[in-house]
């Protein structure tokens, strides 16, 4: 039976200020998330020292040097909130990862508090910043310069899935899911062919199937294994290839439908044969086709389209649900897959509600329409763009929203509340109420530990393998009867 579903998700977002001649993105990342402040002390480090992000899946290590910042640079770079999230500095963007939750709703409603969070941030840094500078964030994945960065997803995994079950399983699922995933982008970019308009804006950016780095030859599924949680048991897999989305419905089928996905992997519940012939072409094909009509070469030498080949693996999980208890939220997200899937084949634009691409498109096309404009038009580009900007009184998705126009998940009630609480049922409450208890003590945070400094005495680190454990069941009691981080540690001991 598949081990209990634990993701999360991890949120670069692109930067620019305006009117800043000398603007660096750097420092510009670092005066943000400063400018976020929950913890007026700021003085908690980030473990590096359980990091190992050189281990690879296939069994090895890759050569590298593992960098590790200073202390002072380390507690400039890094913030660990009270909802269990991590909210840093990565290389020249910020970065947002949520808590660890157990649910497609949670995640939702997590990855949406982080756009809160940074809006907040970025408030207060404008304060900062000189007369006439205005610093604006995008949750999107191109600065149209040849750059990407990314919308990364976790999923615990058992460990003793054979990851190559994992790769031939993945990939026609991720070559294909963008039908439904993507976030929609004007033309394309990294030597791609010319196209007016495509699903995906992170499709053009992949050029490999399977390897460790995520910046140069990136590839669709990466290998890294650094599972945050006991190695013997687990593993994460830390999932490059999706778009950064806006729209709630899109984000819940996103991670909803695939860690459904990797439930049936580890049950060897994926039956039919769909490996593709050239993944890293058809991944272009799919995002470049939103007629959804090309067909794609498998191995076995048919050709069928991306919308078939997600309703092979929708089939499949329909079969899979009806002889294995799933929890509520996962049926519920198996029932908006079956409608999108109708739709898509009917007609997408029909879903102008629901998914992100669509949406855009739909925006976009109405925009030329009205104006007399074309694809080319650098209106039309700016529109794109400003679909993805964060402030809510500018961004396009936003107006949509406030408009009626799109479908919620989460009401704003329960996104504000994830902005400022950590999920009841993983270790993420632990480490979200040990912040907001004990500020002054807590030395370091790591997702699968937390460390207590006390005066003279040496540090004192609580491993927190289990990502199940640590939740309010487990520790709220506990928690309750410990004034203090040293009454804690004398409790736990006890």
């Amino acid at each position: 039976m598949a081990i209990p579903t634990v993701m999360g998700t991890e949120i670069e977002f692109g930067i620019i200020v305006k009117n800043d001649p000398d603007f660096d993105p750097i420092s510009s990342c670092v005066l943000l998330v400063n400018a976020y402040r929950e913890d007026p002390e700021g003085r908690i480090l980030w473990d590096y020292d359980q990091e190992n992000p050189l281990a690879d899946a296939r069994g090895f290590q890759v050569d590298g040097e593992k960098y590790t910042p200073n202390q002072q640079e380390n507690i400039a770079r890094n913030k660990t909130l009270i909802n269990g999230a991590r909210y840093y500095v990565d290389h020249a963007h910020p970065e947002y990862s949520s808590p660890e939750v157990t649910n497609a709703r949670d995640l939702v409603a997590h990855e949406k508090a982080g756009e809160r969070i940074l809006e907040v941030s970025r408030r207060e840094a404008n304060l900062l910043l000189p007369e006439g500078a205005l610093m604006l964030l995008h949750k999107n994945n191109s600065d149209r310069k040849g750059n990407s960065y990314g919308c990364h997803e976790n999923y615990l995994m058992d460990r003793r899935t054979s990851f190559k079950r994992i790769v031939e399983n993945l990939l026609p699922f991720f070559v294909t899911r963008q039908i439904y995933c993507g976030a929609g982008k004007v033309g394309s970019e990294n030597r791609s062919h010319p196209c007016d308009f495509q699903i995906s804006q992170r499709a053009d950016f992949f050029e490999t199937e399977v390897a460790l780095d995520t910046m140069v030859k990136r590839p669709i599924i990466n290998t890294r294994d650094e599972p945050h949680a006991d190695r013997e048991k687990y593993r994460r897999l830390h999932m490059i290839v999706g778009d950064s989305n806006m729209s709630e419905y899109t984000i819940y089928l996103r991670n909803g439908v695939t860690a459904l996905i990797l439930s049936m992997i580890e049950d060897g519940a994926i039956d039919r044969d769909l490996a593709l012939s050239n993944p890293v072409r058809s991944i272009k094909e799919v995002s470049h086709d939103s007629n959804l009509k090309k067909e794609i070469l498998l191995d076995n030498g048919k050709r069928m389209t991306a919308v078939q080949i997600q309703s092979e693996f929708l089939e499949m999980a329909l079969t899979y649900a009806a002889r294995n208890p799933i929890d509520p939220c996962t049926q519920d997200v198996l029932e908006k897959w079956q409608h999108v899937m109708t739709c898509l084949r009917e007609d997408p634009m029909d879903l102008a509600r629901e998914i992100d691409w669509v949406a855009k498109k739909q925006l976009l096309e109405g925009f030329i329409e009205r104006k007399g404009a074309d694809w080319e038009d650098s209106r039309v580009q700016m529109l794109d763009l400003q679909y993805h900007d964060t402030r809510p009184d500018k961004g396009l998705y936003y107006m949509l929203e406030r408009q009626g126009r799109v479908e919620r998940i989460c009401s704003d009630e329960e996104i504000n509340a994830a902005a400022h609480n950590p999920p009841d049922d993983t270790r993420a409450f632990f480490r979200g109420e040990c912040l907001r208890r004990y500020p002054g003590e807590v030395f370091g945070v790591n997702w699968d530990s937390i460390s207590f400094a006390q005066g003279e005495d040496p540090v004192r680190r609580i491993m927190m393998s289990e990502p199940l454990k640590g939740s309010r069941v487990h520790v709220e009691e506990l928690l309750n009867r410990s004034e203090s981080a040293t009454e804690l540690l004398e409790n736990l001991e006890s």
